[in-house]
């Protein structure tokens, strides 16, 4: 199968002519640029000799402010009052080709200024792999639009210092793929060891090689590759010392120099992305059965207690979850002020690391270690209830647009796999508790005299309605 990708959409476009607006007026500049030592003058590059192709010097910062408040004005974006960091946001809503247009922003760059060591930063491994497939089943769609200008790129590799070698030295477009976690840890991390493999001239550790090409770095989902603003990802990301780095999120923490916004109100008011439904559960007045939730564990002064959050009755009746001290020996029917607790004893309560607190109940005793809960709902009935309600709604759906001959898709995104496939030791598939519950209930539902004219467009059995789509693990087995 061929894909195939429009060139031409106007809010791509415009995410691209904005970030490159930045350094309007610098020439484009492709000649190779001399690293020399430090005591000749040039870049202050410890111990850097010889030469490389680098990216080049970007406008200074009054012109490149200048630049920045004219796009921040045409896309009607508060202008930023200083030019703090060399770091640029673009916020694009999940669906509209932020991977796209960061990939042809890269291009454009090379085209227009002649900018060609590209480091893209990814918080995953799995994210990491989406973009080098981006980059695969794109390169025929680009090498259309940008006849004549050659590009590699890789996934970054330890093993495989030479790559960081031939992103230094190439002068052909250089696009290299890493997640967070090959840059952050300078104790273990092979970025920051001297090889032979990786030297020239005087530089001998890849982390230098890469510094020496004045990088531009692409962070794919920000919030979670920074750790904060002084987190290890932002630190480690400073520390390549990017000519400038480009930020493309939906959901970003901290926006840095935003020049171009496309939020959700945007991407739905343009018809980009389709319209969702999200149905929410909430549990209430569920205070008829005795809850306890054990906070903390505390010793102070020699005077041992615990903090537990339960079901307070005050003057008027009225029940609020609330957190109380409580010592050895206490009722909780006394303190809550409900007859529901009767019975409710704290027996013991244990400190250190291994601390406990012992609940004596009239039909069991518990011991519970902080954060444990007894009495709450069972939290597998609550995922049953909106499965039922979700395949009702589905089902509902069905009946109003079948007649349109419209497909109607429904997603569910849950906490762990296993819950709804797992594997066995002889690696055969089995449903976890979750697929078990969506075919009981699928099953229910679809014998509704109110679903009788979809029958005969649904697969006799449960299981072949409903599939799962997940990472596979190092064994090749689904996790």
């Amino acid at each position: 199968m061929k894909l195939h990708f429009e060139s031409d959409l106007t809010y791509q476009q415009n995410a691209i002519t904005s970030v490159c607006d930045l350094f309007e007026g610098q020439e484009k500049w492709e000649s190779e640029m001399t690293v020399l030592a430090p005591a000749q003058g040039a870049l202050s590059f410890e111990g850097a000799t010889g030469s490389m192709p680098v990216n080049p010097q970007i406008p200074e910062d009054d012109v490149l402010l200048k630049n920045l408040n004219n796009v921040q004005l045409k896309n009607q974006l508060p202008p930023s009052p200083v030019l703090d960091s060399h770091d640029f946001t673009v916020e694009m809503e999940t669906g509209t080709g932020k991977t796209y247009v960061y990939l042809r922003t890269m291009l454009e760059l090379n085209k227009r200024y002649g900018m060609s060591k590209f480091i893209i930063v990814v918080p995953s491994v799995a994210i990491k792999e989406g973009v080098y497939k981006t980059l695969q089943i794109t390169e025929e769609h680009f090498k259309s639009l940008f006849a004549g200008v050659p590009y590699e790129y890789y996934l970054y590799d330890s093993a495989k210092p030479a790559d960081v070698r031939n992103f230094a030295t190439s002068s052909v477009m250089q696009i290299m793929v890493m997640t967070v976690g090959a840059i952050n840890k300078k104790d273990v991390n092979k970025l920051y060891q001297s090889s032979e493999k990786t030297t020239v001239d005087d530089l001998d550790k890849p982390i230098d090689l890469i510094r020496a090409t004045r990088p531009i770095i692409i962070v794919d989902e920000p919030q979670s590759v920074d750790g904060g603003l002084n987190g290890a990802g932002k630190t480690a990301l400073d520390a390549m010392h990017p000519m400038f780095t480009l930020r493309y999120s939906a959901t970003h923490v901290h926006k840095h120099h935003m020049v171009y916004r496309l939020d959700a109100i945007d991407a739905y008011n343009q018809k980009l992305v389709k319209q969702i439904e999200v149905a929410g559960l909430e549990v209430q007045n569920a205070s008829n059965s005795p809850y306890v939730k054990l906070v903390s564990i505390n010793n102070k002064k020699n005077s041992i207690s615990a903090t537990v959050i339960v079901d307070i009755a005050d003057k008027k009746g009225n029940v609020n979850r609330s957190e109380i001290t409580v010592y050895d020996g206490m009722t909780l029917d006394d303190e809550t002020g409900r007859d529901i607790y009767q019975g409710y004893r704290i027996s013991e309560i244990r400190t250190g690391k291994e601390g406990y607190l012992t609940l004596e109940t009239p039909s069991d005793t518990y011991y519970m270690k902080v954060g444990d809960v007894v009495g709450d709902i069972d939290p597998m009935l609550i995922q049953r209830h909106m499965i039922r309600r979700t395949i009702r709604e589905h089902l509902d759906k069905e009946l109003r647009l079948n007649t349109q001959q419209i497909k109607v898709l429904t997603l569910f995104f849950i906490d762990k796999v296993d819950l709804y496939r797992q594997t066995n030791e002889e690696g055969v598939r089995e449903p976890g508790e979750y697929a078990r519950i969506f075919e009981e209930e699928y099953l229910k539902a679809i014998k509704s005299p109110a679903y009788k004219d979809l029958l005969p467009s649904h697969p006799e059995h449960a299981k072949d309605v409903h599939d799962g789509y997940f990472s596979i693990d190092k064994k090749g087995a689904w996790a």
